[in-house]
């Protein structure tokens, strides 16, 4: 996976991921990209590709409903398509719920997203990065 930054949109799964999205029209495409990392949980080892995809789908759905992260050059696609169909969906409780055991499993022992950051010097701020999402899907 090539990587360029801590953030949720900052590796070439998420990109992919983004530019996916842009087909989409509804919260159907972000609730099946949560649905897949929780299945993926299952498992013994969450793969790292579903777990970037999962952040990226977190961080949309964050956007999505108000709770913004940082914009730059890496979420301007996600950016451009919450500002084109944000205000037509109502919070769903059970996206939120789902969003923060996906986090759960990002963050656990299981997954190997944290374990390649834990084995780089950018860890820290990349776990930091994710407790800020979960801190955000509380608010």
């Amino acid at each position: 996976m090539a990587t360029w930054g801590i953030g949720p949109y900052g590796n070439d799964f998420a990109q992919d991921w983004a530019e996916d999205l842009q087909e989409s029209n509804d919260l159907y495409f972000i609730e099946n990209t949560l649905d897949n990392v929780l299945s993926a949980g299952q498992a013994d080892v969450l793969e790292a590709p579903f777990g970037a995809e999962g952040l990226a789908a977190v961080e949309t759905l964050l956007r999505l409903f108000g709770r913004d992260g940082v914009a730059d050059e890496d979420s301007q696609a996600v950016d451009d398509w919450v500002g084109a169909i944000k205000g037509r969906f109502r919070p769903r409780t059970d996206l939120f719920e789902k969003a923060g055991r996906a986090l759960d499993l990002i963050l656990s022992e299981r997954s190997e997203l944290r374990e390649l950051w834990q084995d780089s010097e950018h860890y820290e701020p990349w776990r930091a990065g994710v407790l800020a999402q979960q801190a955000r899907l509380q608010a």
